[in-house]
């Protein structure tokens, strides 16, 4: 694909660079299209994204809405239509300032009193419409073939809750209409699969306008919530954990001296209690230190595995927040272990192993990240050394590939990141290991080593799931609501076809509410279709016993499968102790239930 420079130059790119020119070429005609219905709008940044583009828009007295949508791609396509060529021309900063003055511009006019005065400018033109941007794009508007709009969200100018709320216009593009096509089949799957639209079908958790940010949990998400957590605690007394509980408040000078209050304050919430300054924890970690601190520490004490299920709390602006996925208060999944710098290999091997277990038991796959020493960190360069060297070792201990994200790492220490992919090819960072010198010194941590010698201990810190919340939102999609049988809600539901074997009915819900397997009853006076496909298409329950008279006389059930409708008949006796088994071992199907 020929696309043109700045300066005027014509060259030719491919693979990943022409989707980057396509879609920031599209960002423009969008604009274009946007002036042309709109036509006091003023533009602020229209960039490419890894999947597509936006263009973040002041649509000054109209409202653009998702209903918009069809019009103002309508009018896209005339502008593709049109083949109007792409001209770059370049302005001193004078000139460029009066040109977006005359043009109504005043995001780009904001942008250019940032820039030198002697610093030249590059626009390109299409028709009617002028961008100030370095480029490059596509020659001809015709060169735009497949694309899309695709939704609308606000956004503030600069990210900043300070200045005012735009309107952000999303769309992707692809070099062909057969890549677009495999794209938009892949949207839908994710909205079908969307954890709101679930967690509303199945009544697990549901969001409302008065805790913006802040879930509710109903009962059955409560039950699904509860769940995990017993997984995730029985997996860490397994591997030598100690769970430990802290204040969700604590005083300011806590804050002051961890660096949260130099480097996080932004983000957390404080209050006023007897006239000074606390914080709501955004994080779980000074409450851990302040638990270490309660008492002196050998060196035989090491390694201390200290867990907490911490509800921490976030400012998050109003723009980025998305169901469970982006929250103000979420349950972090937090450890902290104190050891030895001996001890620092050994010690991210077993973290390492125990995540990726985790991962293995949903059928995610990961990939890891090494983050090292960002601009506004603490420590020195000999203690930053040693700790990124640390994580490394561990890395190449247990021969994984990574990769290095430079400068990207926690303001105490560097840290690996799992990126796990779902069933849809998404990624999402969620597990994460830190290792952190700093901390230990600035709270004055201790140990006695062999010698009767005070030293200072090295301290992990590291979650499996990141956030229960947000996990939980990833495996909703990840199975479309269709939990395995030890983590779904309702595991059984009895469905009564005639009234007459309600007893029947009754006594099979006892015995297995009694087992340990949780149940409902649905006795309502419904046709048997209906409550089978409320059951297993919105309720996506694992099975259902369906009992009518037939099964009340022989003493039996008749089984039907979630996953693929198959029944088969068998005693309750026979059906429990097979569900049993699955939800001991957090398996799925096994041979008594393949032949069903």
């Amino acid at each position: 694909m020929k696309v043109i420079h700045s300066d005027g130059s014509i060259s030719v790119c491919e693979g990943a660079d022409e989707l980057q020119v396509l879609r920031h070429s599209a960002a423009h005609i969008l604009a274009q299209a946007v002036r042309r219905l709109y036509p006091d709008a003023s533009f602020a940044y229209g960039p490419a994204t890894e999947k597509g583009f936006y263009y973040d828009i002041d649509p000054g007295e109209h409202t653009i809405s998702e209903e918009d949508l069809p019009a103002i791609e309508a009018e896209m396509r005339k502008i593709v239509k049109e083949n109007l060529p792409v001209k770059p021309f370049v302005l001193p900063r004078d000139e460029a300032v009066r040109l977006m003055e005359e043009r109504g511009e005043p995001y780009k006019l904001e942008h250019l009193a940032e820039l030198s005065e002697d610093e030249k400018i590059s626009f390109y033109r299409q028709g009617d419409y002028i961008d100030m941007c370095r480029g490059p794009h596509i020659t001809y508007t015709k060169g735009l073939k497949a694309f899309r709009l695709l939704g609308v969200s606000g956004a503030y100018w600069k990210n900043d809750a300070k200045n005012k709320m735009l309107t952000r216009i999303h769309g992707t593009a692809f070099a062909d209409a057969a890549e677009l096509d495999e794209f938009l089949k892949q949207q839908e799957e994710a909205a079908r699969r969307d954890h709101r639209r679930i967690g509303r079908e199945m009544e697990l958790f549901l969001f409302r306008e008065e805790g913006l940010g802040f879930p509710f949990f109903l009962p059955k998400g409560v039950i699904l919530r509860n769940t995990l957590i017993d997984y995730w605690r029985e997996l860490h007394y397994r591997n030598g954990y100690q769970e430990i509980s802290t204040p969700i408040m604590m005083h300011r000078s806590l804050w002051e001296t961890s660096g949260h209050w130099t480097h996080y304050r932004e983000n957390m919430y404080t209050s006023q209690i007897d006239g000074e300054d606390y914080c709501i924890k955004p994080m779980n970690c000074p409450g851990g230190v302040l638990v270490y601190r309660s008492r002196l520490h050998s060196y035989r004490d090491f390694p201390m595995r200290v867990g907490e299920l911490g509800l921490v709390h976030r400012h998050e602006l109003k723009g980025t927040l998305h169901g469970l996925f982006r929250v103000r208060c979420f349950t972090q999944d937090d450890a902290h272990i104190f050891m030895r710098k001996d001890q620092i290999t050994d010690e991210i091997t077993g973290v390492i192993r125990l995540i990726a277990g985790i991962y293995d038991q949903f059928g995610f796959t990961y990939t890891l990240e090494l983050s090292t020493r960002p601009e506004n960190s603490m420590g020195s360069d000999e203690d930053w050394e040693a700790a990124t060297e640390g994580l490394r070792e561990a890395l190449g201990h247990l021969n994984l590939p990574y990769t290095v994200n430079e400068g990207d790492g926690a303001f105490y220490g560097p840290k690996i990141d799992f990126h796990l992919r779902d069933s849809l090819g998404r990624t999402w960072q969620c597990g994460t290991i830190q290792l952190d010198f700093q901390l230990p010194q600035n709270f004055d941590l201790t140990y006695t080593d062999e010698n009767n010698q005070k030293q200072r201990p090295i301290m992990i810190h590291r979650t499996c799931f990141g956030s229960i919340e947000r996990f939980l939102g990833i495996l909703t999609e990840h199975y479309a609501g269709k939990f395995p049988v030890w983590l779904a809600p309702v595991q059984v539901k009895i469905l009564v076809v005639s009234q007459n074997c309600s007893e029947y009915a009754d006594g099979l819900y006892r015995f297995l509410c009694d087992a340990g397997i949780r149940c409902e009853l649905d006795r309502r006076n419904e046709k048997i279709g209906y409550m089978i496909r409320e059951a297993q298409v919105v309720e996506r329950v694992p099975y259902m016993l369906i009992v009518g008279e037939k099964e009340a006389a022989d003493g039996t059930v008749s089984v039907r499968r979630r996953e693929d409708g198959k029944t088969s008949v068998m005693t309750p006796e026979k059906f429990a102790e097979s569900i049993l088994v699955m939800i001991r071992r957090r398996e799925e199907e096994n041979g008594i239930f393949l032949s069903l």
